[in-house]
């Protein structure tokens, strides 16, 4: 093809990343500033001018999402099939990998991967075989403490001794894991890349093979990259000078998941020669959204220095709203998504509600189900996490390798069939005394409830011979007694769970399986294993027309014409745990950087004077981002009642800072879309600057009025008490 025309369609800078001289380089990728667009062109032009082989290709992601966007944008750019070209998730590669070369990876042939719920199970089945409380050694810590030490690269034998019983029994712990695993022929996910690592460091002729084998190594956001997976990558690629890096170290929010943002500063160490790229242009957001993202950011130190702009206009100012309580907060956000955005004609869909805290949620969920406004909420359950799900692919797990133990246990009384807990306690024993699988101890404890489930395995996989996926997947869910489960569910949305299963079935019927795959596996065992790679990630999908409602983490990578970052308050975001620690305050300031960045046309920024929350109740100050922002990028909206303050009344004082100082008129908004006028809501029974009683409170003074009818709410000012918001339908004041 034309060499041209892969480069016809970037800017300066895309330009210059795409066709580099072939070394390492670090693309620094501002929000939306082509990333993708760099990364697939980069592929292409190793392809179409350096005539580098597509096979010689690694490209790396975070998301099966990411990956197949990336093979569909080759293909269509250069016209070359992708389907077995080394593009995909570092998971999906370290498995590939492993299934390879299995033997030198010390891992039987059929070896099973786990997801994370699987995972947990095997955690708990454990503590139970050591009798160990589960509410002193909490399964999901024990989990977190077993996959923080192999994104570290380090297992239990080389953890040392620091005396601490504690520590100790972790260890115990980790040991014993391992050991059940290697006897299951089980992998979890932090496994699959430490596996992979240990493949190539411990086997020199194999890392020197895919060392030249893979001419160009390209990774997409790799501020995300944790130990492990930049020890692999520096494993291929040493002394060859040829990793090719997108990333931004603006963007890197996950260290509490083990991410290490000093990746970004590691690779200009141990790669002198490498060369810095800096995409700036975006092409997402209007000018004053990018000049808000611009200034908070910027009070980061020892970031590497970048700024965002736009050949676009301004654009609106950002709204600010001050909210009495979270209640009035979620209403005013609704309101506004419902009495301009959706009456504009713009897509619900197009309209994002971002909050540091799952807590957060509750109250517009709520709203939007008074107001009859469809909403999606980002992280709920994925398809392949649900129960049935689990519970059929455990089925099909049995049938591709008996010593499954996580399977076996999962479904060996789902449907109940007389195999009670001490039954299944009399297993565990048995298996680890002989250090058996769980299968093999059931063959040996010969009772008739476990001799049934035997058999019934068993003769599911002879029915099965020779049967397309989709029949198998098919005959083990009517077989099994799954069906009829669910069919007496009448509490637990049973229906709905046979919906699922009928769809499980139709993703096996769609299911694509290359004969000729480099692993040699079977159908069945690839699409288990796409079922649990698919369910270690947690965001959601679909194209209805819903209101978007998500946390700050969850919205990275996506982008919406209207955003809301609610929730703007000091302990809250940032949060309270990190407003004393350098490190973490400044992720929290990228994850403000993130959610400004997912904004395209408006952004409305709220917090709010009182807010009740995990149970408590507090006066928060506006947060520090909000603050960073110039007053002359801000449009302030006040309370949708009409409130003032008498003279003989006193403000608030709960919210010192900049502001509560007098702040100038701001700029109207722009004439695109201004804010709709704002009508005052006079209220019949009480008016500011009235001295009132309470039971509980005492005496004090009204300095705010806000709602009518049955939502009609004041808020006191108590002598003794301080400020509180009242619902007058319950308040029972006095006016004295």
């Amino acid at each position: 093809m034309d060499i041209n025309k892969i480069t016809d369609s970037l800017n300066n800078a895309q330009h210059q990343a795409v066709t580099a001289p072939s070394q390492s380089v670090l693309v620094l990728a501002g929000a939306g500033s082509g990333k993708t667009r760099v990364l697939v062109h980069r592929i292409a032009w190793q392809i179409e001018h350096n005539n580098i082989s597509p096979h010689s290709i690694l490209a790396v992601t975070f998301t099966n999402k990411a990956a197949k966007e990336m093979r569909g944008r080759i293909e269509q750019l250069i016209n070359i099939p992708t389907q077995n070209l080394w593009i995909g998730t570092f998971h999906g590669i370290a498995h590939r990998l492993l299934r390879r070369h299995a033997a030198q990876a010390r891992l039987p042939d059929g070896f099973q991967v786990m997801d994370s719920s699987d995972q947990l199970r095997v955690v708990k089945r454990l503590l139970n075989s050591l009798n160990m409380d589960e509410k002193t050694w909490v399964p999901r810590e024990v989990q977190w403490y077993i996959n923080a030490q192999k994104d570290e690269g380090i297992r239990a034998k080389h953890i040392p001794n620091t005396g601490d019983p504690h520590e100790q029994q972790r260890i115990l712990l980790y040991r014993a894991y391992e050991e059940l695993c290697n006897r299951s022929g089980l992998v979890d996910f932090a496994e699959l890349l430490l596996r992979a690592h240990e493949l190539l460091r411990d086997n020199d002729e194999l890392l020197a093979h895919y060392q030249q084998r893979f001419r160009q190594v390209h990774v997409d956001e790799f501020q995300d990259t944790n130990t492990i997976q930049y020890a692999w990558l520096r494993l291929l690629t040493e002394g060859k000078d040829n990793l090719f890096i997108v990333g931004d170290d603006d963007q890197s929010i996950y260290g509490w998941r083990g991410a290490k943002i000093a990746n970004m500063y590691r690779f200009q160490t141990h790669y002198p020669n490498h060369k810095v790229i800096k995409l700036e242009q975006n092409y997402r957001s209007t000018g004053n959204i990018l000049k808000a993202a611009n200034q908070v950011i910027a009070k980061n130190q020892g970031r590497m220095d970048k700024e965002l702009w736009t050949t676009a206009h301004d654009g609106e100012l950002i709204s600010v709203y001050t909210a009495f309580n979270e209640r009035d907060e979620a209403d005013f956000v609704v309101e506004k998504i419902r009495r301009i955005w959706i009456a504009q004609g713009n897509k619900r869909s197009e309209a994002a509600i971002l909050y540091r805290s799952n807590a957060q949620s509750r109250q517009f969920e709520e709203q939007l189900v008074a107001k009859g406004i469809p909403y999606r909420v980002y992280g709920g359950l994925r398809f392949f996490d649900r129960a049935e799900i689990k519970n059929a692919l455990a089925y099909l797990r049995l049938l591709s390798n008996r010593h499954d133990d996580a399977s076996f246990e999962r479904v060996v009384n789902t449907p109940t069939r007389g195999i009670g807990a001490k039954a299944i306690d009399d297993l565990r024993h048995l298996a680890r005394e002989h250090n058996i699988s769980l299968w093999t101890a059931a063959s040996r404890l010969n009772t008739r409830a476990i001799n049934g489930f035997l058999h019934l395995i068993t003769m599911l996989s002879q029915q099965a011979e020779g049967l397309e996926l989709s029949e198998r997947v098919d005959l083990v869910i009517r077989t099994s007694g799954l069906v009829e489960l669910y069919q007496k569910d009448k509490q637990d949305k049973g229906e709905e769970k046979l919906e699922n299963l009928a769809e499980l079935v139709n993703a096996a019927k769609l299911f694509y399986f290359d004969k000729d795959n480099e692993e040699g596996m079977t159908e069945l065992e690839l699409f288990l294993t796409h079922a649990a790679l698919e369910s270690g990630e947690q965001q959601a999908e679909g194209d209805d027309d819903c209101v978007q409602l998500m946390t700050l983490h969850s919205a990275k990578g996506l982008e919406f014409n209207l955003v809301f970052l609610v929730g703007m308050e000091e302990g809250l975001f940032p949060s309270a745990q990190s407003v004393d620690d350098t490190a973490r305050l400044e992720e929290e300031r990228r994850l403000c950087y993130v959610g400004i960045t997912r904004a395209r046309q408006q952004l409305y920024m709220t917090y709010a004077e009182s807010r009740r929350l995990y149970g408590r109740e507090t006066y928060p100050r506006p947060s520090r981002f909000l603050r960073d922002i110039p007053e002359a990028l801000l449009h302030d909206i006040r309370m949708q009642a009409s409130v003032s303050y008498p003279v003989t009344a006193t403000k608030p004082t709960h919210n010192s800072g900049e502001f509560n100082k007098p702040r100038p008129a701001y700029p109207p908004p722009s004439p695109t879309k201004p804010d709709a006028p704002r009508t005052p809501i006079t209220t019949g029974r009480y008016k500011t600057g009235q001295k009132v009683s309470h039971a509980k409170f005492g005496v004090g003074i009204v300095i705010a009025s806000a709602g009518e009818g049955a939502k009609e709410s004041v808020m006191v000012n108590f002598k003794q008490a301080g400020v509180k918001q009242l619902m007058l339908a319950y308040a029972q004041l006095e006016v004295l």
